[in-house]
């Protein structure tokens, strides 16, 4: 471990002037898990479009399906997902029962037919449900939905928060992935972030998801946290990898208490500055691929086993609001308070807050709040950024043939990028490239190609 660190720390400083030249260490820039970002979504777009745009859906084709469910029994401070505090499970039990009412009103908005190809369970803390509220939402999806044949269903797990019958439930069910929620083990570390869990637990969680048949473990971690160190970041690798899940998935903690209050109660002074972090991410990154995963995008692992490494290789790989995912569906449906759905013509989110979410559900059925119609130059530059999200290169033949009118367009932002991005990029006849060594830029490189204003501060640092 102490060799590998110093070496890495090595490396880190050969890149990190020309970085900082660059401006990574200042930039604040979507994450772009879609484009446009969801801050540019407008009230015009909502839910006459939502359900226009549902009716279009092809019969032939499957949809994902995003259920939302926004509760957790405690807050984690670092947290900035739209969750809500709860004792009891009183307002989860009214949530869900609205739920299912939405689910319905999706199922007659959709064409006759139309079957799932994925479902994600994400929060909040889905494991919050009983066993029995679990099986009773679960029922009325399958009873709805038929599924295909390369079906996959995933939750989000929380080891602090999974009782062993709502584990069987989720299981007998055909749950194949599990999404195992973990930031960091170093006592100091969680107790700064308000997330105490220790590996026992998440080990014990492993095992009996293992037991119940769940092929597919992924773990969520975090760098840039309070406290956090490249020997304690070390030793969480070195935890997580004894586990042997299938994909890690590892984000740079946003410190935006701007946005999310309870942040407050991390201290701003114990958090490493942008070239700590930098430092962080390369040295997780270098004992990730030495453990044997594979770097997928700026912050996915997984074993050359996986299915997502299969679609990295291919060239086929998407990145959306769960992060990179092999997901080939054009439509995904988001169920629930501040849930987003993706259809070829835009995106619609449904309302934020639980309280307007559930009076849009039992006025109208469905929750459509805001969103965007995308236009052919959005899904232009959603294009471009795509590649360069998830493979560090632009395709220009590929995208060429695919928007044949913006030919000259591409080849303008191709010339501005190899202009402002001249040290960090490599432009050939075929392709440009991010250079490897300079992927911690890839988000500021995705944001030059950003046809819209950015608003700094609505996002989280660029590395």
């Amino acid at each position: 471990m102490l060799l590998a660190t110093s070496i890495t720390i090595v490396a880190v400083m050969d890149h990190t002037s020309t970085l900082q030249k660059y401006g990574l260490f200042d930039a604040k820039v979507p994450r772009y898990t879609s484009y446009p970002p969801a801050n540019r979504f407008a009230q015009d777009v909502g839910a006459r479009f939502q359900r226009d745009w549902l009716a279009k859906v092809d019969p032939d084709d499957a949809i994902s399906v995003y259920v939302h469910i926004p509760f957790c029994r405690r807050l984690c401070w670092f947290c900035a997902c739209r969750t809500q505090g709860t004792k009891t499970l009183s307002p989860v039990e009214a949530y869900m029962d609205v739920l299912m009412l939405e689910v319905a009103a999706y199922h007659a908005a959709l064409p006759d037919g139309i079957r799932l190809r994925r479902l994600h369970l994400g929060g909040g803390t889905p494991t919050l449900l009983s066993a029995d509220l679990m099986q009773r939402f679960l029922d009325q999806i399958f009873a709805l939905f038929d599924v295909t044949k390369d079906f996959e269903f995933s939750v989000e797990i929380d080891p602090t928060e999974a009782q062993p019958d709502v584990l069987d439930v989720l299981a007998k069910r055909r749950m194949t992935r599990a999404s195992v929620g973990v930031q960091d083990f170093a006592p100091r570390v969680q107790r700064t972030i308000g997330r105490e869990q220790s590996f026992e637990q998440t080990q014990d969680v492993i095992e009996t998801l293992r037991h119940n048949g769940v092929k597919s473990l992924n773990v969520d971690l975090l760098y840039g946290l309070p406290f956090q160190t490249a020997i304690s970041i070390g030793d969480t690798l070195d935890q997580i990898a004894s586990l042997r899940p299938d994909r890690i998935a590892l984000y740079g903690y946003a410190h935006v208490p701007h946005v999310s209050k309870r942040q407050v109660m991390i201290p701003d002074t114990e958090l490493p500055n942008a070239q700590a972090r930098y430092g962080l991410a390369r040295l997780a990154k270098d004992l990730l691929t030495t453990m044997g995963y594979e770097a997928i995008g700026i912050d996915h692992f997984a074993l050359p086993s996986d299915s997502l490494t299969a679609k990295a290789k291919a060239g086929t790989l998407i990145r959306n609001f769960q992060g990179y995912t092999d997901d080939p569906c054009e439509t995904l449906v988001g169920i629930g308070a501040s849930a987003i759905s993706r259809f070829p013509e835009g995106y619609v989110q449904n309302a934020v807050s639980t309280s307007a979410y559930s009076e849009r559900v039992r006025a109208r059925g469905l929750a459509g709040h805001k969103g965007i119609s995308l236009t052919e130059e959005d899904r232009f530059t959603g294009a471009l950024i795509n590649d360069v999200m998830c493979h560090g290169v632009i395709h220009k033949d590929a995208l060429a043939r695919a928007f044949p009118d913006f030919t000259n367009l591409l080849q303008q932002r191709i010339e501005a990028l190899t202009e402002r991005f001249c040290e960090l990029v490599v432009d050939t006849p075929e392709r440009l490239t991010v250079r490897p060594e300079f992927l911690a830029a890839t988000r500021l490189i995705a944001a030059a190609l950003d046809q819209y204003s950015a608003e700094d501060h609505l996002h989280s640092l660029a590395v």
